[in-house]
């Protein structure tokens, strides 16, 4: 153990002037939201003849720069330094509040060995994955009105990260399948990889979680444990408009899974330019990967739907019924489960078979597409009033051209 105060102080100046050397050794070497995020936090302490000791803010910030930028380290200190020239890391323990001691009195000092770095027995317990796995790309029925979010999300299942489809971005209305689609995407990585890291989590749960971080100050773990992820799934992210902290947080973590190849995946109820609420440097980010809509589903799809649906519930129909309920429920998925398990509740309680009047009832009950029924006389109404005309004009025998 090292106690930072104990460090030469009288050598702190030439710390400073040979890591300023080395920051512009590496500037050229990174891009500029890299090098801004994960070599200006670091500090300077003490130089001991060819030695530099630096210090860095926690262990997950020195794991990510030892495992993927040490060359740039070794070969920074040794072009400034010369061949002997070395740095030596410190991280600040973590249980010590900045708050209470500024100057840091405790700190561990860990050498640069990247083969020590990652633990296989590492605990992720903290992060459920919260994928569901009866959502898989087996159950989810493919039609036109899916079919590019359905191949883009199978591909990125096939290679999380490694295809241009990062972040993706799935926007549509409620119950057309997104949801479907993105857990079905966890379901394949973890299937395909059983080590890759999935998460799951919707938009208001995520900013749940990051206010109950900063009320028991552990943002710093909050932070972590969502960049060491392979694959980040976010559900309705329209839910974090106007959360500016949120926002921030969330910014720093997709930064971090973007630039270390890691996947994105996003779900919306708009398109990225339809977002209020949330600052354009996150809405190009949106649009960096492929940005893709699901479309309510056409008749043959929602007839398909119908089918499969009913042969998973063991309820039989006649072709004639599955073509009424597919031509009347027509603005989405749920609607139509939703007609299937009424009628599996009504046979199970009332009579043991399924008549066309039950159905067209239970269409009626769950639809939320409301029909109107327009007559002559409507028509005539809305014409007048918009030509100003007296309907008694319109009734009148005369054929007067005005």
């Amino acid at each position: 153990m090292i106690n930072s105060q104990n460090l030469a102080h009288s050598t702190q100046k030439d710390a400073d002037s040979v890591w300023r050397e080395c920051l512009e050794h590496i500037r050229p070497q990174v891009p500029v939201m890299t090098f801004n995020t994960w070599f200006l936090p670091i500090k300077p302490i003490a130089l001991k003849g060819d030695s530099l000791t630096i210090q860095l803010p926690n262990n997950f910030f020195y794991e990510w720069i030892a495992e993927r930028y040490n060359t740039h380290m070794s070969k920074s200190i040794k072009d400034v330094m010369g061949i002997n020239g070395n740095i030596e890391y410190i991280v600040v323990n973590e249980d010590v509040s900045e708050m209470e001691a500024p100057v840091p009195q405790s700190v561990s000092r860990i050498m640069v060995d990247p083969a020590s770095l990652i633990d296989p027995e590492e605990d992720f317990e903290v992060f459920e994955t919260n994928i569901n796995n009866k959502y898989t790309f087996d159950t989810f029925i493919k039609g036109e009105s899916n079919q590019l979010a359905r191949a883009a999300a199978y591909a990125i299942s096939e290679n999380p990260g490694g295809t241009s489809f990062n972040p993706l971005f799935i926007y549509g209305g409620v119950g057309l399948g997104k949801t479907h689609l993105i857990h079905a995407i966890g379901n394949a990585v973890m299937k395909n990889n059983r080590a890759k890291k999935v998460h799951y989590i919707s938009a208001d749960r995520f900013t749940v979680k990051f206010v109950d971080a900063i009320q028991e100050n552990k943002k710093q773990q909050f932070t972590a444990l969502f960049q060491k992820l392979d694959v980040l799934i976010i559900d309705d992210i329209q839910f974090l408009a106007g959360k500016e902290k949120t926002l921030d947080e969330f910014f720093l973590i997709f930064n971090t899974l973007h630039q270390s190849g890691k996947q994105i995946v996003l779900t919306s109820d708009r398109p990225p330019k339809e977002l209020k609420g949330i600052n354009e440097r996150l809405i190009s980010r949106f649009n960096w990967g492929l940005t893709t809509d699901i479309q309510p589903p056409d008749f043959e799809t929602r007839l398909a739907i119908l089918n499969k649906k009913a042969e998973n519930y063991s309820i039989k129909l006649t072709g004639e019924m599955l073509d009424y309920i597919a031509t009347h429920i027509t603005s989405n998925i749920r609607e139509l489960e939703g007609v299937l398990l009424k009628l599996l509740a009504k046979i199970s309680f009332g009579p043991n078979e399924i008549s066309f009047d039950l159905i067209k009832k239970v269409v009626r009950d769950i639809s939320t597409t409301k029909k109107v029924n327009i007559g002559i006389d409507v028509i005539t109404k809305v014409v007048c009033e918009h030509m100003k005309v007296d309907e008694k004009k319109i009734r009148d025998k005369t054929r007067k051209k005005r």
